[in-house]
Order: structure tokens, then C-alpha cells, then sequence
């Protein structure tokens, strides 16, 4: 739990560096705004995140194998059951396209820690390369996957 709360605080402290702050020279872009970051899904809530890897402190990225580096990103998913927010396994299935087109697999693994159930993955991104991702979830006991699709933006300089 203290990952996942880690996870989410480190999600919140990217948007927030992203607008810039004292000093910031004109090159900075412009912050764009977060989107969405759930969605429901009938019974189920999906919640997704996504940042570069460098905003995790070392010990997580080590505990979870994962390469910190400003040119990778990591997506994060998790389905919730809308009526008592506990957490659910589910199959998820994830593909990202940037803006010309190109087509990145995302194989994501699923991380069992006490209470909570997620699901994460990597993927290697450009300066400003903007991803749409499509998310395929299919909750456990559910015949039929729904779709959540977001998009973001990565800067990596």
C-alpha cells in the first residue's frame, strides 16, 4: 500500500512540476491539463496513470525491476470495484500510438501488494511525444472487456 499511495503522490508531484515554477525560462511548455484519471466501467472503476520513470524514487524503481530513465515512461492501472473501492483483478491489455501513427505494445505485469491489486508497464518515449493510450479491461467474473482510452504528453528535456 505504502507503493501504490508512493505511485500516486509521485503522479501528483509530476503535474505539478510540469507547470514550471520560479526561475522558469520561456522554453518551458505550457502545462496541460491532467485529463481525466478514472473512469467507470460499469461495476468497476479504472483508475491510470502514466509519468517518466526518473519521477520514482531508487528504492521503488528497484523493488519493481523498473529502469528509471526521463526517456521511459510507466503506466499505471488499476480497477476498483465501484460499490466498496476494493481492489480487482482483471485482464489488461494496453496499446499506445503517438501522433504519427506508430504502434507500441505495452506488456504490462500485475503487482499483488497486501489489499491492493495494479498493473504496470513500460515504454520508451521522445521530448514531447504525445501517447494515446487504449486500455482493455476485463475485470474478473466479467464476460466482456470495456475500453478507456487517455492521452499525455512526455517531456523529456
Amino acid at each position: 500500500m505504502i507503493i501504490t499511495k508512493t505511485l500516486i503522490a509521485l503522479s501528483i508531484l509530476a503535474l505539478i512540476s510540469a507547470c514550471g515554477g520560479p526561475g522558469s525560462s520561456a522554453d518551458v511548455p505550457v502545462a496541460q491539463s491532467a485529463g481525466s484519471t478514472s473512469e467507470n466501467i460499469g461495476d468497476h472503476v479504472v483508475h491510470f496513470s502514466a509519468q517518466t520513470t526518473d519521477q520514482l524514487p531508487p528504492e521503488v524503481a528497484r523493488a519493481y525491476g523498473i529502469v528509471r530513465s526521463k526517456n521511459r515512461a510507466m503506466l499505471n492501472v488499476s480497477v476498483l470495484s465501484a460499490s466498496d473501492n476494493n481492489a480487482v483483478a482483471a485482464k489488461v491489455i494496453v496499446k499506445a500510438v503517438n501522433l504519427t501513427g506508430q504502434l507500441k505494445n505495452i506488456t504490462m505485469r500485475q503487482i499483488d501488494e497486501q489489499d491492493a491489486i495494479y498493473y504496470i508497464g513500460e515504454i520508451a518515449v521522445a521530448n514531447r511525444e504525445t501517447l494515446i493510450f487504449d486500455i482493455g479491461v476485463t475485470p474478473d467474473g466479467v464476460g466482456s472487456q470495456s475500453d478507456v482510452r487517455f492521452k499525455r504528453q512526455f517531456f523529456t528535456d
